[in-house]
């Protein structure tokens, strides 16, 4: 799962887990209507829940503004917010607390800060044990700390919650290729393509082991097979590896 649609929470699960710290039936109008306006004017909404929040608006006010900074680009800002919004005390909801920490966890990957994404994302686990996509978001943050031995930790315990995940495996396959441990890494994206044949990113992650062990002919079949896996960013991801293969 990506930062970007961790972060994407519908407007009916936010009002349900509202209705848990609403102190009033306007505060639910008002963080229905905050809603409602991010995605189209981030901004307006932004200047609204800034407003409401000092005005007392607390963790739905918070939340809002962050969704909408966001929008806005300004991940550090959102990731920030978040944070105070899932440690507000009024938020007795643990599972929307879950998903506070989640948000400002995938926030700090987008805004490039691995540190605070790691402490945002111990917290939402601490909270959501037996949720594999938030073992695989801390793997991202502690691999954008390069640090990999704990990436592939939570790599494994995501796939002992979800062992049939072609994306896991293809996530841990390059944890322990950053490791070192190339057979291992080559059981994992052996596995993932024959779960998910022909995916764009197993491809990519193949080719990029079969380079680092001097298969370089390998390599460019793997990363000329990706283009036409129809993934976006695979397809990206294996022109630029193409590039590094020229002569």
């Amino acid at each position: 799962m990506s930062a970007k649609h961790t972060l994407a929470i519908t407007l009916a699960t936010c009002l349900l887990s509202l209705s848990a710290m609403a102190q009033a039936p306007q505060d639910s109008a008002r963080y229905r209507d905050c809603l409602a306006v991010v995605s189209i004017r981030p901004q307006a909404a932004l200047n609204d829940a800034e407003g409401w929040t000092k005005a007392g608006g607390g963790a739905p006010a918070l939340h809002c503004a962050a969704l909408s900074l966001i929008q806005l680009k300004r991940y550090g800002d959102a990731g920030a917010r978040l944070d105070r919004a899932a440690a507000d005390s009024k938020v007795p909801d643990l599972a929307f607390r879950a998903v506070l920490f989640t948000q400002a966890g995938n926030a700090w990957l987008l805004a490039g800060n691995g540190a605070k994404a790691v402490q945002s994302l111990s917290a939402a686990l601490a909270l959501s044990p037996g949720d594999a996509d938030l073992y695989a978001d801390l793997a991202r943050a502690h691999a954008m700390r390069r640090s990999w031995q704990e990436a592939d930790q939570r790599l494994g315990s995501a796939l002992q919650l979800a062992p049939r995940r072609a994306d896991l495996l293809v996530l841990r396959a390059s944890a322990r290729r950053a490791l070192k441990r190339y057979a291992d890494a080559r059981v994992d994206i052996e596995a993932a393509l024959k779960l998910k044949p022909g995916d764009g990113e197993a491809l990519v992650e193949r080719g990029l082991l079969r380079q680092q062990l001097g298969d370089l002919g390998g390599a460019r079949r793997d990363f000329q097979a990706a283009l036409k896996s129809g993934s976006p960013e695979a397809v990206a991801e294996a022109k630029v590896n193409l590039e590094t293969l020229k002569p």
